[in-house]
């Protein structure tokens, strides 16, 4: 009788530890999704700033600035480069620039 008890409690320990990896695995498989759900929302929120700083640029002083450094110090563009990279590839001054967002 002692043995069986031993390996009931062997097997509840083993069952807990399974239940434990499985419901961290699904945490990490939700918050991995909900995070690269973000992420392209933001990059996408990102880059839509950017256009608008520019655009705005264009109505004010009549040509779109030459770069990205331009709006945020004279239009007050935040971007957190911690987390992103902006390319902004100006051609003319009347044309609206290329801009892409990707994250790092």
């Amino acid at each position: 009788m002692y043995k069986d008890s031993k390996r009931n409690i062997l097997l509840y320990v083993i069952a807990i530890a399974l239940l434990a990896i499985a419901l961290l695995w699904t945490y990490k498989v939700v918050d991995n999704y909900r995070t690269n759900d973000n992420s392209e929302e933001s990059m996408a929120a990102i880059k839509a700033a950017v256009e608008r700083a520019a655009l705005q640029c264009y109505v004010i002083e009549g040509a779109y600035p030459v770069d990205l450094r331009y709006l945020e110090d004279n239009y007050g563009l935040k971007i957190n480069t911690e987390k992103y990279y902006v390319v902004y590839n100006a051609y003319a001054e009347n044309q609206l620039p290329d801009i892409r967002v990707a994250k790092k």
